[in-house]
């Protein structure tokens, strides 16, 4: 198996390289990759440089570091709590997100600061990831964790629907909706400056926890004997998927499921030890949130069809079929 995790991160690598330059080639305006990538380095031609400044390379980049996020967020909250269901939202931080995007839409601070949007969701998250660990406090179990994000996320999302309930107009309602279904669409550069550094952050930090994940599959106990602080494995695992998560959500929606499903399609690939795993997802949720970014624009052009509910249309059979097959292993 470890023969085997090297060449397949080298092939996501390279998978995930080709996503970005289609990504970058699909759209209403049909330009040949010579054209593109030269209005992007020279920028000679105004508007094909417009296009791909302003609108294709924003998009390319947030899907390949969103993907990143969530797949290696994933990951490592699978390999911390040890349980195969676990994924970003469980720890409220994507419905938390949400909570602050809506108050945005719903107060109309958006119209007044477009910015003020993102933000409010990255404050959103911040506040999910101080009330989890409160909650649960250092070095606690995981079904603590477990409990107090889902307690967190339930209390978002109540609020999220007395936010629809209360809207003033049903526009209002309708723009909180499309929101919340994720998408890449009309999104900047300086969405990616806002989120980029929050995400990065986030993903080094959990990429920095593959060894000590790695001790705790043995048991917390076990871990605790090797040396492994897992107080602090905890608080960083935790932290690193708020900032991750929190900053991805910020800019695109609610977008599920990827954090779920790619764990799971690699780990009989590279194996169950997070050190080799936590690359390799977030290798994979660039390329399957770079993919499904691309089919939106190629299913229904005109349609405008949502990113989250692509991803979700693909993810929940898989969750069923991971629940069933769970089950049958328990008897």
């Amino acid at each position: 198996m470890k023969d085997r995790a090297g060449p397949l991160i080298l092939c996501l690598a390279v998978l995930t390289l080709l996503l970005f330059l289609l990504s970058m080639l699909t759209g209403p305006a049909a330009l040949d990759i010579g054209t593109s990538l030269s209005a992007i380095v020279t920028g000679n031609d105004e508007a094909i440089a417009l296009v791909m400044r302003e609108i294709r390379l924003p998009r390319a980049l947030l899907g390949l570091m969103i993907g990143a996020s969530l797949g290696l967020s994933g990951a490592a909250l699978q390999g911390h709590l040890r349980n195969p269901l676990a994924e970003p939202a469980l720890l409220g931080v994507s419905a938390s997100a949400s909570l602050g995007a809506v108050i945005a839409l719903y107060t109309g601070l958006s119209l007044v600061f477009p910015l003020a949007l993102p933000l409010m969701a990255l404050v959103g998250a911040g506040l999910a990831v101080l009330v989890v660990q409160a909650l649960a406090g250092r070095g606690s179990g995981t079904l603590t964790i477990i409990l107090a994000g889902i307690a967190v996320s339930s209390f978002a999302a109540a609020m999220t629907s007395l936010a629809l309930n209360l809207s003033p107009n049903p526009f209002a309602a309708m723009e909180i909706v499309y929101w919340l279904l994720g998408s890449l669409t009309d999104r900047s550069m300086l969405h990616v400056q806002l989120s980029a550094p929050f995400m990065l952050l986030g993903c080094l930090m959990l990429l920095g926890l593959g060894r000590s994940l790695d001790a705790l599959t043995l048991g917390p106990d076990a871990a605790a004997s090797m040396g492994i602080d897992t107080g602090r494995v905890q608080f960083v695992a935790v932290a690193g998927t708020a900032l991750a998560v929190g900053a991805a959500t910020a800019v695109a929606g609610a977008i599920g499921f990827v954090g779920l499903v790619v764990p799971h399609i690699l780990r009989p690939l590279v194996g169950s030890q997070p050190s080799r795993l936590l690359p390799a997802s977030a290798l994979g949720g660039a390329s399957m949130l770079l993919l499904a970014d691309v089919l939106v624009r190629v299913i229904a052009p005109g349609k405008d069809l949502k990113l989250g509910v692509l991803t979700a249309l693909v993810g929940a059979p898989f969750f069923l079929w991971l629940v069933f097959r769970t089950r049958r292993a328990m008897l």
